[in-house]
């Protein structure tokens, strides 16, 4: 593998944190090179939410253009209880008085803009998937990273000026900078995420979140309505467990939704049909909710952490 020049910086991860800072880096005239242990990306994941300060930061980078046509530009949130009775109800983004929107869009739709866009920019080489980070060494020059493939085989290095690993929550880059970190931690309280196509529910561009903190949903959608009158909703149920084992740490693990549909069978609202959402999605994903204690510091000499892989934080953090 040809080795960039030093002044590059290695980005370790093309999430949507990679890719964000390779863009940012390159907008600032940086030259970047993102390696990702996947061979191919796809659009995975559900819904997510990108709130006025981090629409700000991704137009100061010129990315915020064009991603609204795939999103839905949220107007409100609506806290109620678990009859559906209204508690509390705020307005959000442009309509709270921001300069920016808050779009909420499912997660692989902003990671494949922010792709799209790194590839026209930065051009094809600045992108080496199957490329996973499995060791660096620093020196008063430079940061020389060492790869493998997926099946563990070296796959060459890659040289630059930095190292930034954004490589999520277990993240290889953070293991080597702090392998006596702790290790990530469950919360007891379980995450089960999907996105159902359903008739719009309220205004269709307000999030709900209805409930308790030991029994809540949580929905809001994600995209357009559809030519069939269906729109994306994104929705989440959340129980703490009775079982505090901690539990696989996988966040792409299909459930079937038998797993925690009961305790939301009654909540039918009129105007959101919770059970019937659930029963609607076409795969449901578990996910628990955990996080890492904090570290006393990201980086070390000319190699740092980003995203995940420096502050992993629950969902609603």
């Amino acid at each position: 593998m040809t080795a960039p020049t030093d002044a590059t910086v290695v980005i370790a991860g093309a999430g949507i944190g990679g890719l964000a800072t390779a863009l940012a880096l390159h907008g600032r005239g940086v030259d970047c090179v993102v390696v990702e242990a996947v061979g191919g990306l796809r659009p995975l994941g559900v819904g997510i939410n990108v709130l006025p300060h981090a629409v700000r930061a991704l137009a100061g980078f010129g990315a915020a253009d064009g991603l609204g046509a795939g999103a839905v530009e949220t107007g409100a949130l609506l806290y109620a209880n678990r009859h559906g009775q209204e508690i509390w109800r705020e307005p959000r983004g442009r309509a709270a008085g921001y300069a920016h929107p808050q779009y909420s869009i499912h997660r692989g739709e902003l990671q494949m803009h922010l792709l799209r866009l790194v590839r026209e920019r930065l051009g094809a080489g600045a992108l080496r998937t199957g490329c996973a980070l499995r060791g660096f060494e620093q020196d008063d020059d430079g940061v020389t990273v060492q790869l493998a493939d997926r099946a563990g085989r070296s796959a060459g290095t890659v040289r630059g000026a930095l190292l930034v690993g954004a490589d999520g929550i277990h993240s290889a880059v953070r293991g080597l900078l702090h392998p006596d970190d702790g290790g990530v931690r469950h919360s007891g309280r379980m995450l089960w995420r999907a996105v159902t196509r359903a008739r719009p529910f309220l205004d269709g561009r307000t999030m709900i979140m209805a409930g308790t903190l030991d029994r809540k949903f949580v929905c809001y959608p994600i995209g357009p309505v559809g030519d069939d009158g269906l729109q994306p909703l994104n929705w989440v149920a959340e129980l703490r467990l009775a079982d505090a084992a901690p539990p696989p740490q996988d966040w792409s693990r299909e459930v079937p939704v038998e797993a925690f549909r009961e305790p939301f069978s009654t909540w039918d609202f009129g105007w959101l049909d919770v059970p019937g959402l659930i029963d609607g999605a076409e795969v449901a994903f578990e996910y628990p909710m955990s996080d890492r204690d904090p570290l006393g510091r990201w980086g070390d000499g000319r190699v740092t952490l980003l995203g995940d892989a420096a502050h992993p934080m629950y969902p609603i953090g």
